[in-house]
């Protein structure tokens, strides 16, 4: 079987809770103290769960980075980070073809977001496929500091709707 066509994992993850200062542009808001202590577990969360991305394809907002950073600092690795303005500025839509188009033979992906472009992603690839609790969670809501981990069996340029299972979901507090 080609490295092609071996399951893939694809994760989700929303950033951590950020300040919400009058004024600031919304690309330069940093993380809160919660938020730090919340990507750090998430960061725990994925090295737990044996989740240790080949790449990160993280949103170029100031929030996104501190999140990956503070993830780092709870034990998250990668091999490669890019950091692409088309997962702050684009919807799902936009996301997804960023993720078609620099996977490339990596086996898993970790991409870091906004809502409401997260949920909208989930949902849009899972389509209701996979765990009934992991769809339970996320119904309520993709919190930040949200991950949902997806399975997907195909090349990454054939990523496409419906073409995913739903594995698990996890919002972590630190």
């Amino acid at each position: 079987m080609s490295s092609a066509a071996s399951e893939k994992t694809l994760v989700l993850m929303r950033h951590a809770k950020a300040e919400q200062v009058v004024g600031k542009p919304d690309h330069d808001r940093e993380l809160s103290p919660r938020g730090r202590r919340d990507a750090a577990a998430a960061g725990a969360w994925l090295r737990e769960q044996g989740l240790v991305p080949d790449l990160v394809i993280c949103s170029t907002a100031v929030r996104t980075r501190q999140t990956w950073e503070a993830a780092c600092s709870g034990g998250a690795k990668a091999e490669f980070v890019e950091f692409r303005k088309s997962v702050y500025t684009g919807g799902a839509g936009s996301t997804l073809e960023t993720v078609r188009e620099d996977a490339g033979e990596m086996t898993t992906v970790l991409v870091i977001g906004h809502n409401p472009t997260m949920a909208e992603l989930a949902s849009l690839l899972a389509d209701g496929d996979g765990s009934s609790p992991a769809h339970e969670a996320l119904a309520d809501g993709f919190a930040t500091s949200g991950v949902a981990v997806l399975r997907y069996q195909g090349a990454w340029e054939d990523l496409e709707p419906g073409s995913c299972d739903l594995d698990r979901f996890h919002v972590s507090r630190g």
